[in-house]
């Protein structure tokens, strides 16, 4: 039940599959309404244009969101070339670059080429409609009052970059990369790159760290009745990636109070190095009680005292 109705707290991550023509605060007002709580923040932004995977944090959650952001993003968008507006996608209003004329002439080979060139690790400059500051501004409000925006080039990595079709002048693709990275830039570059010009006609996000589609929930499938409630994703069971240690009594305990865990305050058996595989951040340990209750979230230090530097309880 809705924390209102009931009174008990709730915890754990929402993962919505948003809509088209919502901002992400507008998702966030909208679950606050179902779960009948204010504390619920969003992992990663997603445009109104878009759709897709949009991770909810929720109650103690919210906690854990720098962490949740830290996981690899994969969209498959959908390109204009032949097309360039301010904003980068095809909601904004025409801007200088384009030449429809030249699309016809490309070769998908050329293509091919041009997409490697942004394969990897390389810098990319964010769009002016975006949420990068300037001078403690947001860049999309001096956009917006048609004043200059000035913003650095940034490191961004590219782990794949598959083209799904070429039609016409639009190029369907999936992309997998790390965090910070902007798809309305890479459709900009990519146009320049051709020579033709280019922005995004339409954008879906399936995988959002440990979250994909197959782990989203509609909007219009939620009620205030509790559904909302019952598609949590439970605090113990999120960050995965992250090795798990149990504590005793007395561990937990000093867990819950932010206190440092020696080897002889965790229960036999315990691991704080990370299974094979594992994406997550170096060096973070997740800290349960005997009962399954994820306590915090500790940093190893070098003579294997496990840190608590998040802790949800």
């Amino acid at each position: 039940m809705p924390e209102q109705a009931s009174g008990a707290a709730v915890d754990g991550v929402l993962v919505v599959d948003k809509p088209p023509g919502l901002t992400s605060h507008d998702v966030v007002v909208r679950a606050r309404r179902l779960l009948g709580t204010r504390r619920i923040g969003h992992v990663g932004t997603l445009d109104p244009l878009a759709t897709g995977v949009l991770p909810l944090v929720v109650g103690r959650a919210t906690r854990l969101a720098p962490l949740l952001a830290n996981g690899p993003k994969t969209y498959d968008a959908v390109i204009r070339l032949g097309m360039v507006t301010d904003t980068y996608d095809v909601t904004g209003a025409a801007a200088a670059g384009a030449d429809p004329g030249r699309v016809g002439a490309l070769e998908r080979g050329q293509v091919e080429a041009a997409c490697r060139a942004f394969t990897g690790a390389f810098h990319q400059q964010p769009p002016p409609f975006s949420a990068k500051k300037v001078g403690g501004v947001r860049a999309w409000r001096l956009a917006r009052r048609r004043q200059p925006v000035e913003l650095r080039p940034v490191p961004v990595m590219v782990h794949r970059f598959e083209i799904l079709a070429l039609q016409g002048a639009e190029l369907r693709c999936r992309v997998s990369c790390a965090p910070g990275f902007y798809m309305r830039s890479l459709a900009h570059d990519l146009g320049r790159a051709l020579g033709c010009g280019g922005c995004l006609r339409s954008l879906r996000r399936e995988r959002s760290g440990a979250f994909t589609l197959a782990d989203a929930v509609a909007l219009a499938t939620l009620d205030a009745g509790g559904a909302a409630a019952l598609r949590l994703v439970a605090l113990a069971d999120l960050l995965p990636d992250l090795p798990r240690v149990v504590a005793t009594g007395r561990g937990a305990q000093r867990a819950a109070h932010g206190n440092p865990l020696a080897a002889a305050e965790l229960r036999p058996g315990a691991d704080p190095r990370p299974p094979a595989g594992a994406q997550g951040p170096p060096g973070r340990v997740r800290v349960y009680d005997a009962a399954g209750t994820l306590l915090a979230i500790a940093e190893a230090g070098p003579d294997g005292v496990l840190h608590p530097r998040i802790v949800l309880v």
